[in-house]
């Protein structure tokens, strides 16, 4: 029980008397009355509503005469009022729903205990009074009682009636119809029902009965309505409300002593408000209560009605959850309270209307706030702010205050409880430069941790935090912090593996790195502190393609060095068929990767035996790998030869390196591979790189230098045929040696001569330079020599002399063709060898054709098809040799004339001038004289036609 008279009171309310609107002469400014006698009203859908103004007394508002008795009025915020008559009597009861047009109220038509209950659809129209949608008798049962109480669901399917026999009737369905709905009796009880009140949770329906003596609830949502009873005293007519969801819809019942409030099932909380209760309303939160002004009056059936009405009674309006007085004021005489507008109206039996409008927030806030500042009552200010809906800034600021009261008071557990709840708003920096010093370190612990906990920290708080942790050697709580899962990790994973590093937590830091993935962390922290190489390679190998890969770059050496033989098969596996080991699955981790072993070979610097094993592997399972991996794999092969003592082993190491020079695999890199093999001085390696590179000439150099005389001769006979000047070359090696080289040389110049390789003159020159080689070495190649000579001037002298017959011939024949007549005896055609037929076409070089034939076959008219092919060779080397000459007098002019002759001459080399040009000398026999008179054929062919 909460007693009202330590609460604390304000002014949240300004108080104001409704004045007329100004008339048109604009006089205005007087105090709104109503007529004084007013029965009943309530509010809702913008008018306040009143039932049964009698006739005179009171300040006019309009000049239409005042209705009849049983009218219900209506005052809109313009203050101009309209009515309608409702009954011929009066009206006692009425009930406006807030969110329908729909308004419902209880009156008589005659006189007697024969109330009638009224629907009204404010929205239509009858006659220009509102529309009466239904109209039954308010009766329980067969007896008349007054109605006491009446109250209506917002949803228009539950209407309820209490009377002062102590029955409540039910209406379930549209209670706008008849037809729609059903009434019964709800409730029967012995004493006055004093107060219904509908509440709805959910698809759940409660109806609360108060009477003078007791409270009930009633279910309405299940069959027979199971009803409980709550509590065993009421209270008087108008003294009961329901509250609204701040307050959990409870049901509010004030007494003399307490005010109740009640949930479905059970009695909620109370608050000792004393004085005998006229009037309780709920508005926005706050509960408002009308009360006597002194605690003497002796309570009647009803609560306190009119026994007192002379008296002043107390307005009060409280704020339950923060548990102090709104406001407060004293009224003559109140008649009810409406709220509507935004604000509360005041409605006294003098007529007058009193408003009361509720302050702004800030206005409050700054109010309250300067007052309970001053008195440090923080808590109070907080719980107003919060019910208010102060922003968090303001809320804020409360709190940053009401820390800074707690610290200065040296209560620093408390005061940084407060600013914990400034985060987000108050910069970090502010709390931290206070709780700086060493005995505050775990209150600013507590503020980093929540700081955290909000992802409000940056890489500062955190680095801050774990100091702290370490400071304190809270090993739990550094635990705690860092072993969050996934989704509350509310700091930044890199500083903290950082600062744990720093520290000497190696464990955590571990930890850290590798739940979060931080890999480069993790194995830097594996290799360069704790050292644990076997580790750092294990979870390298459980990394993806990508991440495994730039860390064995990054980290191999150090591996290769301590733990080598591992590192080496994990460089196998990364780079043949990748897969993580260890439960790590997804995107790019189940398919097979491979690595470009050709990166990892600077890995085994120092580590000649790995390096040689992973090498000979990748050759192994991957023929096509980079080819900085075999020309690696040659260098170590040629080096272990080089460097062995053994003959056996050096004999086995002589076969490796040549095996894998003949793999083929040294083609593109051929000056790479001979160059190792010259360095390593490896003979059989050199010579077959000589032979795949055709360089004869090195080879035989090499036999050469190494005075290998008989390998000499075997290379020019193996590739002499390919490079003729290596015979040359020999003969002018041999030539050179001052020892006896006759039979080599002899076998040279066997050679020589059955190839012509060389001028006997120039066989001569260059043995001439050896002391040794005396004529008898030349003697049977020189006779040779010259009996060959001999023969062809004798068979160039019989074919010029050929020549000369031939063209002896040929001039008689042209110069026949000159003077006398050609004779064609020829019987066949020359194409179809059939008899020729006329008409027949014949050629001054004896031959003929039929003339569809020719037609057929000829590419020229003036020319013979059949010796066409060799006049045309015969004029295309008339025409190369004219242009050879004229070629050869441009050349010799630019060649005299410029300043650069070698340009000349490789600009003409470039342009073809000086290929080889192939001449047909000999002729075939039988077209001697056909080839001779080509010439003349474009002058003396003769076409012949003949008709049949």
């Amino acid at each position: 029980m909460a007693a009202y008279l330590q609460w604390r009171r304000f002014v949240f309310f300004d108080r104001e008397a409704v004045k007329e609107p100004p008339g048109p002469d604009g006089a205005g400014g007087k105090p709104f009355a109503l007529p004084p006698g007013i029965a009943v009203c309530d509010s809702g859908r913008g008018s306040l509503v009143f039932g049964d103004i009698p006739r005179g007394g009171g300040r006019r508002r309009c000049r239409a005469p005042w209705p009849a008795r049983g009218s219900i009025w209506f005052l809109p915020r313009s203050l101009q009022l309209s009515s309608f008559q409702a009954y011929k009597l009066r009206v006692t009861h009425l009930y406006q729903l807030k969110q329908h047009s729909i308004l419902v109220s209880v009156g008589e038509d005659e006189e007697g205990i024969n109330p009638l209950v009224k629907v009204w659809n404010l929205e239509k129209r009858d006659g220009g009074n509102p529309l009466c949608t239904r109209i039954f008798p308010a009766i329980p049962g067969n007896k008349p009682t007054v109605v006491s109480c009446l109250t209506v669901h917002e949803n228009l399917n539950f209407m309820a009636i209490g009377f002062a026999d102590g029955s409540v009737v039910l209406t379930k369905g549209d209670i706008t119809r008849d037809r729609h709905s059903k009434t019964q009796i709800l409730h029967e009880g012995s004493y006055p029902v004093t107060g219904l009140a509908f509440r709805q949770s959910g698809k759940t329906t409660h109806l609360f009965v108060v009477t003078t003596e007791n409270i009930q609830s009633y279910m309405l949502s299940v069959k027979d309505y199971p009803h409980l009873e709550l509590d065993t005293h009421g209270c008087g007519l108008r003294c009961s409300s329901l509250s609204d969801p701040s307050q959990d819809l409870q049901f509010i019942v004030a007494g003399n002593e307490c005010v109740y409030l009640y949930q479905p099932d059970e009695r909620g909380p109370c608050f000792a408000f004393e004085g005998q209760k006229l009037i309780v309303h709920w508005y926005r939160g706050y509960l408002v209560i009308v009360s006597k002004d002194r605690k003497t009056s002796p309570k009647s059936e009803f609560a306190g009605n009119e026994a007192q009405n002379s008296d002043k009674q107390v307005l009060n309006i409280y704020d339950l959850c923060n548990k102090f007085i709104a406001y407060s004021s004293i009224f003559d005489d109140i008649v009810d309270v409406l709220a509507e507008w935004g604000s509360l109206y005041v409605l006294t039996r003098d007529g007058k209307i009193h408003v009361l409008q509720e302050k702004d927030t800030q206005t409050k806030l700054e109010a309250r706030k300067s007052m309970l500042f001053r008195k440090n009552l923080f808590e109070m200010a907080i719980n107003l702010a919060k019910s208010h809906h102060l922003d968090s800034d303001g809320l804020s600021e409360i709190f940053r205050q009401y820390g800074d009261h707690l610290y200065n008071k040296g209560n620093h557990d408390g005061a940084i409880q407060q600013y914990i709840r400034t985060i987000g708003k108050l910069e970090p920096s502010y709390v931290i430069r206070k709780f700086l010093d060493a005995q505050r370190i775990h209150n600013l612990t507590a503020y980093l941790q929540t700081l955290h906990l909000q992802s409000l920290a940056n890489a500062d708080h955190t680095t801050l935090l774990l100091n702290c942790y370490t400071k304190l050697k809270d090993s739990s709580k550094l635990e705690e912090f860092i072993k969050t899962s996934e989704s509350e990790v509310h700091f930044d994973v890199e500083t903290a593996i950082k600062v744990l590093r720093q520290a000497g937590y190696y464990s955590h830091a571990v930890y850290l790195a590798e739940k979060h993935a931080h890999h480069e962390w993790y194995l830097k922290i594996q290799l360069e502190d704790i050292k644990n190489y076997q580790e750092a390679l294990r979870y390298i190998g459980k990394l993806p393609f990508d991440q495994a890969e730039s860390n064995m770059k990054r980290y191999g050496k150090i591996l290769m060095h301590h733990v080598p033989n591992e590192t080496t098969e994990l460089l196998k596996i990364l780079c043949t068929d990748y897969q993580p080991s260890g439960d790590n699955e997804g995107p790019g981790m189940l398919e097979g990767k491979k690595a470009n072993s050709e990166e990892f070979i600077p890995v085994f610097a120092n580590n000649s035996r790995e390096l040689k094993a992973f090498l000979e592997h990748m050759t192994e399972v991957q023929a096509d790998s980079p080819q900085g991996v075999y020309d690696t794999l040659l260098e170590l092969r040629l080096q272990n030869w080089a460097h062995e003592q053994d003959e056996q082993i050096k004999e086995k190491l002589h076969n490796e390196a040549l095996t894998l020079l003949k793999s083929g695999r040294f083609k593109t890199v051929f000056d790479k591979a001979l160059v190792l093999c010259q360095m390593h001085n490896f003979k059989d390696g050199v010579l077959y790189l000589y032979e795949q590179g055709k360089l004869f000439q090195q080879i035989m150099h090499y036999h050469m230098q190494n005075e290998q005389y008989k390998k000499v001769i075997e290379v020019c006979e193996l590739y002499g045929d390919q490079e003729a000047c290596l015979w040359e070359q020999a003969l002018g090696y041999f030539a050179r040696k001052e020892e006896d080289c006759k039979e080599y040389i002899a076998a040279v110049l066997k050679h020589i001569e059955n190839k012509n390789l060389m001028p006997p003159l120039l066989v001569v020159q260059t043995l001439a330079h050896n002391s040794t080689a005396t004529l008898s070495v030349i003697k049977d190649y020189l006779v040779n020599k010259l009996q060959k000579q001999s023969r062809q001037i004798e068979q160039d002298e019989q074919r010029i002399q050929k020549y000369r017959e031939e063209t002896t011939r040929i001039r008689r024949e042209i110069e026949e063709l000159k003077a006398s007549p050609k004779i064609f005896q020829k019987t066949k055609c020359s194409i179809c060898t059939s008899a020729l037929e006329l008409p027949s076409v014949h050629f001054l070089c004896g031959h003929s054709f039929h003339q569809h034939c020719f037609e057929s076959y000829s590419e020229s008219d003036s020319e013979c098809p059949t010796c066409m092919p060799e006049n045309r060779k015969v004029m295309d080397m008339i025409r190369a040799q004219e242009q050879k000459r004229d070629l050869h007098d441009q050349f010799q002019h630019q060649l005299k004339c410029s300043n650069d002759g070698f340009s000349v001459v490789a600009d003409y080399f470039g342009r073809g001038v000086f290929n080889k040009l192939t001449l047909i000398t000999d002729l075939p026999s039988g077209k001697a004289a056909a080839t001779i008179e080509a010439g003349l054929q474009r002058e003396l062919l003769i076409h012949t036609k003949r008709s049949t």
